[in-house]
Formats: structure tokens, C-alpha cells, sequence
């Protein structure tokens, strides 16, 4: 299914759940695997100073310390790499989402992983203030191919994904991420489970829905997964369709951990804008920081 997958890593133990799916998904897929690092920013204009990512210090990009970082890289993945030989170390300097999508678009990449956050001391820490870096989130928003984000140990996931939630809010941006979700499970011969949670927490002019709007909600997302969702799947027949009421993100992480997902997919953002200029939605947000299992983010079809 996958063709190139790029693996954006710091090196550090921050990346170790997402290489271990990076290589599993190669592997699975014969694909090739690129591992990028991205050495740092330079410290002014066209400098060959770069202020370090992982250490905050000034280094010099010559060859010593290309060198270096590569062998570095080659350390740190040493057991993958000798398990999964079509890999390939890369290197690049400047901003680091840039750097990533830049490299993506360049090798026609079909997949990038990365996990919500590449250090471990970042004081925008996915475990620490329960947000996603911004790396993570501007990739995401401007990736031209899905972003699989790893925030913790995937031990469902080894080697093949089987079980697929998909969440949907019925927006555009949610119907090309089934496109994905669809395709996927058809690949590898997962079950597809569709699933809608009814926002009750939202209010209009400070009225909560009754339970007769909640049902009546429930039915008419039921009628629009009918429509727009199960009426595609005539060649595939490994599915299931739950609707449930609550706040968003928490239903789906019950949800998830009720079917023993080992893959959500989610569109990155849920508002009708264009993805150049939508944020990651909040519940993205929070299924990516709190889910057990990685979290696809879809923003193209």
C-alpha cells in the first residue's frame, strides 16, 4: 500500500515508538524507508551554524559533523537496519517542518511518521501540557499525504494494523480521510469500524439538547453514514457503523479501546477550510495525545 515512507525522527528516545512502527510499516509494505533528521536552524541567514535541536548548542555543519550525526543515526536504529535494509539515512538543515515537508514532497512520499512530539524535554511536550508540538501540528496541516503520529508504545500494531476506528464529523475534511480509511482496509484486510460521537456539550444560546434531540441527531447521522459512507463499501464487507453521544475525544478513546483499535483515522482539522489554513482540531488533538494506539491524520484525500 505504501510505496516511500518517510520516518521523521531527532533521534532521540522521544522517536523510539514511531521508528518501531516507521520500520515495521517498511517491512510489512516493502517500501522504502527514509529516516530524516534535521540538524537545526541556521544561526543567521545562510550560516553554516546551526543552533542543535536536541542540545541547544551551536555546531558547525561540516563534514566532521554530518559524519558524526550520522553515525549517530546509524547507532541509534542499528537493530532496524540490520533487520530492514531498504533504508535511508537523511540529513537536512533549517526549520524542521519545513525541512520534513520540503523532503516529502521531493521524494514522493506516501506516508510520514513522526510522533506527536521529538523531544523529550520539550516545554510543548505532548505528555507534559497535553498538546501536540508544533512540528507535528504544521506537518500535519501541510502534508500532502497522511501523517501517522505514534505518541506512545504500539504493541497492537506489530507488523499489521487489524482493526481500523474511523472517526467522522461528516465534513469534507472527514470524507477524504475515509477515502484513506477505506483503502487501507481493503489493503490489509482490516475491519473498518465507522464511528460518529454527537457533541452534547455544545449549546446554543446556553440550551443543552434534550434526549429527543439527542435521538434525533443519532438517526440522522445514522442516515448520512448510510449515504455518504456505507453506501461505498459494496466491495467490502469487514465493517461495523457506532453512533454515540458525548464530548467528542473521549468517546472516541472509549470507543477505541473498547474495539481494541490498532489504528484511529481522523482528518486533521474539522472546520470547512482549506487545510493551508485550518488548525488541528482540538479533538485530533486530544485523540493524538491520549490515544493508546497511532493516530492517522488525513487532511487529502
Amino acid at each position: 500500500m505504501f510505496k516511500k515512507i518517510l520516518f521523521a525522527t531527532s533521534a532521540s528516545p522521544a522517536c523510539d515508538n514511531a521508528a518501531k512502527v516507521s520500520f515495521d510499516l517498511a517491512q510489512k509494505n516493502n517500501a522504502k524507508l527514509y529516516a530524516l533528521h534535521v540538524l537545526g536552524v541556521p544561526s543567521r541567514g545562510f550560516s553554516t551554524t546551526v543552533t542543535d535541536l536536541r542540545t541547544g548548542e551551536e555546531e558547525t555543519v561540516d563534514a566532521d559533523y554530518r559524519d558524526w550525526v550520522m553515525e549517530e543515526l546509524t547507532t541509534t536504529y542499528a537493530t532496524q537496519l540490520t533487520e530492514y535494509k531498504d533504508t535511508a539515512l537523511e540529513l537536512a538543515v533549517g526549520v524542521p517542518a519545513t525541512e520534513i515537508l520540503r523532503f516529502a514532497r521531493k521524494e514522493g512520499v506516501d506516508l510520514i511518521v513522526m510522533g506527536a512530539n521529538t523531544r523529550d524535554d520539550d516545554p510543548e511536550s505532548a505528555r507534559s501540557r497535553s498538546i501536540v508540538g508544533r512540528t507535528m501540528e504544521k506537518v500535519a496541516r501541510l502534508a500532502k499525504c497522511p501523517v501517522l503520529i505514534v505518541n506512545r508504545p504500539c504493541t497492537t500494531c506489530w507488523k499489521l494494523f487489524s482493526n481500523i476506528v474511523y472517526c467522522t464529523d461528516f465534513s469534507p475534511a472527514a470524507d477524504n480521510a475515509f477515502e484513506f480509511a477505506h483503502a487501507t482496509a481493503k489493503e490489509i484486510g482490516a475491519k473498518l469500524n465507522i464511528f460518529h460521537a454527537f457533541d452534547i456539550t455544545s449549546s446554543k444560546m446556553g440550551l443543552f439538547p434534550s434526549q429527543n434531540d439527542i435521538e434525533r441527531q443519532l438517526e440522522l447521522a445514522q442516515k448520512k453514514i448510510d449515504e455518504r459512507y456505507v453506501s461505498k463499501l459494496k466491495d467490502y464487507d469487514n465493517y461495523d457503523v457506532e453512533i454515540w453521544e458525548g464530548t467528542p475525544y473521549v468517546e472516541i478513546l472509549k470507543f477505541a479501546r473498547e474495539k481494541q483499535a490498532d489504528l484511529i483515522i481522523m482528518a486533521h482539522h474539522t472546520a470547512e477550510v482549506p487545510a493551508e489554513d485550518a488548525e488541528l482540531g482540538s479533538t485530533v488533538e486530544q485523540v493524538v495525545v491520549r490515544s493508546a494506539c497511532p493516530v492517522a491524520s488525513v487532511s487529502r484525500a
